[in-house]
């Protein structure tokens, strides 16, 4: 063995031993992220600074310096005695949220019934977890049951009918009422959308006419004034003594804009697959619906994945807007509580918000999430 092999040797049995791979991951990704250039050094040092400027505050007045449990404002006045605030206001009152927390949930319904609403929670739960795990069986029957049956069943559970109590729209409202909207605007949006951007592109002139005045029609208004329209203006086409109810009223007006947004999304995907993939198909023989359902929807469904879950994330948050029509979604139920004396404080209305404003964000940042889970576990391109 040569000398500068054993030289080499040596060295390396007294080179030090690498850090353990969690500590080496933690310092390589704070190298890679925060520390990379000199500009990202100033820039973390500046972000530091701000949260170190921040963040004391805001755990005083959320945690520390908040009241949590009381009956009345008077807790959270007895909190802020002695306040460092110049109104006198020291921390967060999350005893009105607790004290509000079964009405900001269910809004007014009944409170005998409520048992109603829980079960059909549990039942959504229970189906569309399955759903959304790529490797539960059977699909095809969890989809039936999900988008078929469990409507219809939750229909009667919460409107009432055979046998049960009858429970009006106007009694709904709260977190019940925003994910009782979201849902049936996704389900609907997705697949309306779908066929709205096939007949955009299809080379039927008056298939592709409808099609494209349809989404420009809707995508030019905002959604307030499709629900003001849905409320107010189409029981004046109605024929006399005809009604339709309100919160059907803004499934309705939410699913048709969300759909329009969603054919845009889906049009997108469609422009972005190759001209052999329709190629290929055709000389298969395969039939229109057949290349559009096997090959070309999920390569372009697969492409705007994000974009899909934007649309229904900013659906998730428009429903807020059916307040104008009279119904009172989870942000509508907080700030009505706003004028309740019991809890009239300073902090009340912004403690509210806070709190409505979370169960927002839980909600868009899980979508957000499993949406990033799908990109990867549908990002097989490059695999072999």
């Amino acid at each position: 063995m040569m000398a500068s092999e054993v030289t080499y040797i040596r060295q390396e049995m007294l080179a030090p031993l690498p850090p353990p791979t969690s500590e080496a991951s933690v310092v390589g990704w704070v190298r890679k992220n925060l520390l990379a250039t000199p500009k990202d050094v100033v820039l973390t040092i500046i972000g530091l600074a701000v949260l170190a400027l921040i963040l004391p505050g805001a755990i005083n007045f959320l945690f520390l310096d908040a009241a949590w449990f009381g009956a009345d404002r008077s807790v959270c006045a007895t909190i802020a005695q002695g306040g460092t605030q110049p109104d006198g206001w020291k921390g967060a009152c999350w005893a009105f949220v607790e004290s509000r927390f079964s009405q900001f949930i269910f809004g007014r319904y009944p409170l005998e019934e409520r048992w109603r609403v829980i079960l059909v929670g549990v039942m959504f739960v229970a189906l569309l977890v399955p759903m959304l795990i790529p490797k539960a069986p059977r699909k095809g029957l969890n989809a039936l049951l999900l988008f078929i049956v469990f409507p219809v069943v939750a229909f009667f559970l919460l409107h009432g009918g055979f046998g049960l109590t009858e429970v009006e729209t106007p009694l709904w409202g709260g977190l019940m009422v925003t994910l009782i909207l979201s849902f049936v605007g996704i389900a609907v949006s997705l697949p309306l959308g779908i066929l709205l951007a096939l007949g955009r592109r299809s080379d039927m002139p008056i298939i592709k006419m409808i099609c494209v005045v349809f989404i420009e029609v809707v995508r030019g208004v905002p959604l307030i004034t499709v629900l003001f329209m849905a409320n107010v203006m189409l029981p004046l086409f109605m024929p006399t003594g005809w009604t339709i109810d309100n919160f059907l009223r803004a499934l309705v007006g939410v699913s048709l804009f969300a759909s329009a947004y969603m054919a845009e999304v889906v049009r997108g995907g469609l422009q972005a697959i190759p001209k052999g993939q329709y190629e290929g198909a055709d000389s298969l023989g395969l039939s229109y619906w057949q290349k559009t359902r096997l090959i070309i929807l999920p390569q372009a469904i697969k492409l705007v994945i994000p974009g899909i879950v934007n649309t229904f994330i900013g659906l998730f948050k428009d429903t807020s807007l059916v307040s104008i029509i009279g119904m009172f979604d989870l942000l509508g139920i907080v700030r009505l509580n706003f004028t309740d004396a019991t809890w009239a404080t300073p902090v009340t209305p912004l403690t509210g918000l806070i709190f409505a404003g979370f169960v927002f964000w839980i909600f868009c940042f899980g979508m957000s999430r499993y949406s990033a889970f799908m990109e990867r576990h549908l990002d097989t391109g490059h695999k072999r």
